[in-house]
């Protein structure tokens, strides 16, 4: 489970990874990526086609926002939900 500990002690950039077959996303199954963000302990999630590379998921990629996702696709506590960047 994420917590803002875990954050804190990362490094920016990816730090989880994964496929996700969800209608609430696409029709398709896609990619997505973690990202830590630079200087703070904040986070968020991306999406795109699969057999994309996991850096242009990362950085081209659409936002997930909704929260039963985000939480699926990444157990957090709810201070380290706090820090997600919607």
């Amino acid at each position: 489970m994420l917590t803002v500990k875990d954050l804190k002690e990362m490094s920016p950039g990816i730090f989880r990874s994964g496929i996700t077959n969800t209608p609430l996303l696409h029709y398709e199954p896609v990619s997505w990526v973690a990202v830590r963000g630079e200087g703070m302990e904040d986070w968020t999630l991306y999406y795109h086609l699969l057999g994309s590379t996991l850096e242009f998921v990362a950085s081209n990629g659409r936002k997930i926002f909704t929260e039963e996702l985000i939480r699926k696709l990444v157990p957090c506590d709810d201070e380290a939900f706090s820090l997600y960047r919607l």
